[in-house]
C-alpha cells in the first residue's frame, strides 16, 4: 500500500527531530519540543485514517515518537544520575526511519545520551575526590607546621578543621554509595530493556517460522491443485479429440464419397 501525504509528512518531520536530537543545541532551543507535539499530533490523525499503515508500522512511529518525548523529559533533570537513569528506560526505535539510515537514529542518539550521562557522572566523582584530596592535602600541610604560638589557628580551629574533614569524608561516602546504587540500577534496567527486547525478536522469530510453515503449506496445496486441474482439463481434450475422430469416422461411413 502507498503512502498517504499524511505518512509522507510524519516521516520527514520524524527524521527531522532525529537529527535534532542527535545534534548539540542550546537549551534554550525550542524547536524539537514543538516538532514533537506536532508528531504527536500527525500519529493521531494517521491512526484515525481508513487508509492507515502496517500496525507493525504504526508501533513503530509510535515507539520513535514516546521515544522523543522521554528524552525531552529526561534532558530537563537536573541531576546527571537521574538523566542516565531515565535514559536506561527509553526504548529506542528499531527499524530506520529513512532508507540511508544503516542504523535508526533514535538508537544513535540513545548511544550518545547514555555516553554523555556518564561522562558527566565520571566528571562529578572526579571533582569531588579532587576537592577531597586538596583538602588532605591542606590539612597535612598543617600539621607538618605544627601550632608554635597564639598566632597560629587555635586547638578548636584545628578541632573544627578535622570534623569538616570527617563530614566531606562521609558526604563522598555517600555520594559514591548513592553513583554506584545509581549504576546498579541502571545496569538492571538496561537488562531489563534488553531481556524484552530479546523476547519480542524471539516473539517475531517464532511467528515469522509459523506463517512460513503456513505459506508453505498454502503453496503446496495450490500446487496440488494446479496438478490436479491440468489432469482434468487433458482429459477432457482427449475425450473430445476421440469424440470427433470417431464422429468423422461415422459420417464418411454414413455419407459416401460423390461419384
Amino acid at each position: 500500500m502507498a503512502a498517504t501525504r499524511l505518512e509522507v509528512n510524519l516521516m520527514r518531520l520524524l527524521s527531522r527531530c532525529e537529527a535534532l536530537a542527535a545534534e548539540r543545541r542550546d537549551p534554550e532551543e525550542w524547536r524539537l519540543e514543538k516538532y514533537v507535539a506536532a508528531l504527536e499530533d500527525m500519529l493521531r490523525e494517521l491512526k484515525k485514517q481508513s487508509s492507515k499503515p502496517a500496525p507493525e508500522l504504526l508501533n513503530e512511529y509510535s515507539r520513535k515518537v514516546d521515544f522523543l518525548k522521554g528524552f525531552l523529559e529526561a534532558e530537563k533533570l537536573s541531576s546527571s544520575t537521574e538523566k542516565a537513569l531515565a535514559n536506561q528506560f527509553l526504548a529506542p526505535g528499531r527499524t530506520p526511519t529513512t532508507a540511508k539510515e544503516r542504523i535508526p537514529a533514535t538508537k544513535t542518539v540513545h548511544l550518545q545520551t547514555k555516553a554523555r550521562c556518564t561522562g558527566q557522572m565520571r566528571s562529578e566523582l572526579l571533582g569531588t575526590v579532587c576537592s577531597v584530596l586538596l583538602l588532605l592535602y591542606t590539612l597535612s600541610c598543617l600539621c607538618s607546621v605544627g601550632l608554635p604560638s597564639d598566632e597560629k589557628q587555635s586547638a578548636v580551629e584545628l578541632d573544627a578543621v578535622l570534623q569538616h574533614h570527617q563530614d566531606m569524608q562521609e558526604k563522598l561516602a555517600e555520594e559514591m554509595l548513592s553513583l554506584a546504587r545509581s549504576l546498579k540500577n541502571n545496569t538492571l534496567a538496561a537488562q531489563n530493556v534488553i531481556k524484552q527486547d530479546n523476547q519480542t525478536l524471539s516473539h517475531s522469530l517464532r511467528m515469522a517460522d509459523q506463517n512460513f510453515e503456513k505459506l508453505k503449506d498454502e503453496s503446496d496445496r495450490l500446487e496440488q491443485h494446479a496438478k490436479k486441474s491440468v489432469n482434468w482439463l487433458l482429459w477432457i481434450m482427449l475425450i473430445v479429440v476421440c469424440f470427433i475422430f470417431i464422429s468423422m469416422i461415422l459420417f464418411i461411413r454414413i455419407f459416401p464419397k460423390l461419384k
